[in-house]
């Protein structure tokens, strides 16, 4: 018997087609099985694909699973604002708070209609400071990223952090080299191995825009993602790893910036981070962000 689901593509942080960090999303994915989900997602091809399943419970309001175009992972930035962006289209949905169900727990989304669009906010998992890199972990990683241990930001450790999948934060000095960045994606995949941390996320504070504080790249080959756009999984951690060492001034309640990425792959979008403080500590992260449709279709099974 056929089955028939909807499938949107969607660039999340732009509202330029071709730009920002495509997603699949199958809106009704009830029935898909884990083999059927890992083979549409590496048919779409793209970094993440967002499944959306039907809630059979009152805790939550949709059950979201992501999937690379090689394996499952707990929750994805970029294809949360796509899946919540192409819901709201869909279900011609009003501003809202509603509350998903993901790998890294059940957490909330808010959308917000604005402009006769959509603009969706995701608050993200539990802030986890995890290992930092040093010693003979941090010369292959150096060697992996080929740049030299002078090319750091010094205020900046190497370090693990989460809200719910997590990137190794890597300050550098400034753009330049952040955009002539020619990583060895074999041995990335390697030291992923070791550190348990697939993604890393270079980024520079070295901004000439006055309205963006960040600009980053995010390489992940152990998942199949030599490259990803906009990663709102590394812009969250970053945002409470900046708060934890001081390395911005804020007002000891929110701290808010804009980071830039996808400039050195012609993908450049944008994506707005929130950290709530207490204590002089990082509590929650919020990323949010526009989308753009680029198609929508139908697979049928």
């Amino acid at each position: 018997m056929e089955r028939k689901y909807t499938v949107y593509q969607i660039d999340s942080f732009t509202k330029k087609k071709f730009m920002g960090n495509p997603a699949g999303v199958i809106i009704n994915a009830d029935g898909l099985k884990d083999d059927e989900m890992k083979n549409i997602a590496r048919e779409l091809n793209n970094s993440e694909t967002a499944f959306i399943f039907s809630s059979n419970s009152n805790e939550y309001d949709v059950h979201v699973r992501f999937f690379t175009p090689k394996n499952e992972v707990p929750i994805c930035g970029h294809a949360t604002i796509a899946a919540h962006y192409a819901r709201a289209i869909e279900n011609n949905l009003s501003t809202s708070r509603i509350y998903q169900k993901t790998g890294a727990g059940i957490l909330p989304v808010d959308i917000i209609n604005e402009n006769n669009d959509y603009k969706i906010v995701m608050t993200q998992g539990k802030i986890e400071f995890g290992n930092i890199i040093e010693g003979e972990n941090k010369i292959k990683l150096l060697e992996a990223l080929n740049i030299k241990d002078t090319d750091l930001n010094e205020k900046c450790k190497i370090q693990i952090v989460s809200t719910g999948h997590s990137k190794v934060m890597i300050g550098i000095k400034s753009i330049e080299i952040l955009n002539n960045l020619k990583p060895d994606y074999n041995k990335l995949s390697k030291l992923s191995e070791i550190i348990n941390c697939n993604g890393y996320y270079i980024f520079t504070m070295d901004s000439e825009e006055n309205d963006i504080l960040i600009h980053g790249r995010m390489f992940a080959p152990a998942i199949g993602i030599n490259e990803d756009p906009v990663t709102g999984n590394a812009n969250g951690p970053l945002g409470a790893y900046l708060v934890h060492y001081n390395l911005v001034k804020h007002n000891k309640s929110i701290f808010k910036f804009k980071a830039k990425q996808g400039e050195a792959i012609n993908r450049t979008g944008i994506i707005e981070i929130e950290v709530t403080i207490k204590d002089n500590e990082p509590s929650e992260v919020k990323v949010s962000g526009n989308a753009v449709i680029v198609f929508k279709s139908e697979l049928v099974l």
